[in-house]
């Protein structure tokens, strides 16, 4: 089947005779079709606090998210991550093809962000957010931008974005003369923080799950 090019690993397809990919975190499929979890599928939201690597183990010895899930019998690896400095909704799942589609571009599951940066946001600063930032890259798509409060010196934004290049949001704010303080993501598409503490995880409702397949034209563990 390789050889015939009719199996695909994360949207790409396979060619090399001998090539490994993790049914876990792997999006594997065999002529465009998923291969079923041969697991119950799971779904957990987490406050990831601050100081905490968004992987599953660290050659530095700093504190895991896995560190925070241990209670979990299932194996489930992030969608998507926050970096160390930053803290927010995390979406942890062995569902690779909701993962997929919600990491991808191509669907358009936008971000939420609560960000404190320091100086006074002005309408240029926004504005040029709001058009793109050209990065190394390339230029990134328009974020959607609101001023939640600003003085002479500190302001706190909510950026909506639908990308995930590296520490896009710090790059952008920098970018623009604002750098950043404190970030936390508050929502993933329709799915949102709430008032669930740091370090904190709970499953998703059945409501929140619904809601998440409908934005990317999915059901639990296949595609379309």
């Amino acid at each position: 089947m390789i050889r015939q090019g009719r199996i695909s690993v994360n949207g790409r397809t396979v060619t090399a005779l001998g090539t490994k990919a993790d049914p876990a975190t792997d999006r594997i499929a065999i002529d465009g079709r998923p291969l079923r979890a041969a697991t119950a599928l799971v779904y957990y939201a987490l406050n990831k606090p601050t100081g905490v690597v968004t992987t599953l183990s660290d050659p530095a010895g700093r504190p895991t998210i896995r560190d925070l899930t241990r209670k979990i019998r299932q194996r489930v690896f992030p969608v998507g991550r926050l970096d160390y400095h930053s803290s927010g909704l995390l979406l942890l799942t062995n569902d690779g093809e909701l993962a997929f589609r919600l990491t991808h571009p191509r669907y358009q599951v936008r971000k939420s962000y609560h960000v404190k940066v320091s100086g006074h946001a002005d309408e240029r600063a926004l504005q040029r957010l709001r058009q793109g930032i050209l990065m190394e890259e390339g230029k990134t798509a328009p974020a959607e931008v609101e001023v939640l409060e600003t003085s002479e010196h500190k302001s706190w934004l909510e950026i909506r974005i639908a990308e995930g290049k590296k520490h896009q949001v710090r790059r952008m704010c920098d970018a623009v003369g604002l750098p950043v303080e404190k970030l936390t993501r508050v929502a993933i598409g329709p799915l949102k923080l709430g008032r669930l503490p740091p370090g904190e995880m709970r499953p998703l409702t059945r409501v929140e799950l619904a809601k998440l397949f409908e934005a990317v034209a999915t059901a639990p563990g296949a595609a379309v």
